[in-house]
């Protein structure tokens, strides 16, 4: 039915939308055979981007994890890349991918969520639950996830195969272009759609509210998604997303990890980095967001592969 489609314009216009529209992020991209990756900044600010590329990179020093970040104020025109398009194992942050492929479908059948989903689609958010994400990954299928993906430009984002969601490869680009969907209105999500997924991602447990948020100031409202898992190649992968909005803030982290020798390896990564960019992006603030470090030792997803795809 024709109703199913989602036409050409629309996934064009959300592709620039998501993409950020005010800067360029492929200025950050570098070459394959560069040896070592910098930070790269632009801002409409003055001073700005070469104190946030100084600062995250000074983050970054001595760290032997493979780190991408990627940065978006819409406020002051400020964006920073670093490994933008380096593929990472998704571990759990996919499972804000899964709810918005949930919303988008739910918006083609013209229906509310049933009972089940709502249950399932908040387990999966704010705990982490694994078989809450199964079932819908399942209910899903393929074609209706990757059917989000292109609605939304994630043109780099690959879905695990045989159920292995949490070995869906992503990049900080494309994170950062689902975040850009959740925040700003858009042709694919509709501001209710948007509004439940983001409502989820300000409810996360206090375990597992680390990672992006640390260093933020407390007039922001905090919107995350993390994940975490450790296999045989690259160790550790620790990931956290996170939007940043209200009280005249508006801007977007993303901070993918691997080759982490333990879990608080990527975690302390992460916050390093966080903390830069929310003290950059607001120096005049002085509450700040703690975070406790997390107690759960792994994220197990049941079976995976050891020789899953490559990253």
């Amino acid at each position: 039915m024709t109703h199913h489609r989602i036409s050409r314009r629309a996934r064009a216009a959300a592709a620039v939308l998501a993409a950020g529209m005010f800067v360029p992020l492929a200025a950050g991209a570098t070459p394959a055979a560069a040896a070592t990756p910098t930070v790269a900044c632009t801002s409409k600010k003055a001073g700005l981007a070469d104190k946030l590329r100084l600062d995250i990179t000074a983050a970054l020093k001595g760290r032997k994890s493979t780190t991408a970040v990627l940065v978006n104020d819409r406020v002051s025109k400020t964006s920073c890349v670093l490994r933008p398009d380096q593929k990472f194992d998704s571990a759990s942050v996919v499972k804000a991918t899964v709810l918005a492929a949930l919303l988008l479908d739910t918006q083609i059948q013209k229906r509310g969520f049933t009972q089940r989903e709502f249950t399932l689609a908040n387990d999966m958010i704010t705990k982490s639950d694994n078989a809450a994400t199964s079932a819908l990954w399942k209910q899903l299928g393929l074609t209706k996830i990757k059917r989000f993906l292109t609605a939304a430009g994630m043109t780099q984002t690959v879905p695990g195969a045989d159920g292995y969601w949490g070995l869906t490869q992503i990049t900080a680009r494309d994170e950062q272009k689902l975040l850009a969907t959740l925040t700003v209105p858009n042709t694919v999500l509709t501001d209710a759609s948007r509004s439940y997924e983001l409502k989820l991602m300000r409810n996360v447990i206090a375990s597992q509210r680390w990672g992006t948020p640390a260093g933020a100031p407390s007039t922001v409202t905090v919107q995350l998604k993390n994940g975490w898992l450790s296999r045989a190649t690259h160790g550790w992968r620790v990931h956290s997303i996170g939007a940043f909005t209200g009280n005249g803030h508006d801007y977007t982290i993303t901070v993918l990890t691997q080759d982490n020798a333990t879990m608080n390896d990527g975690v302390n990564t992460i916050q390093a980095v966080a903390r830069a960019i929310h003290l950059d992006l607001n120096p005049t603030t002085d509450a700040r967001t703690a975070v406790t470090p997390p107690a759960v030792p792994r994220e197990a997803f049941p079976a995976v592969p050891e020789k899953g795809p490559a990253s």
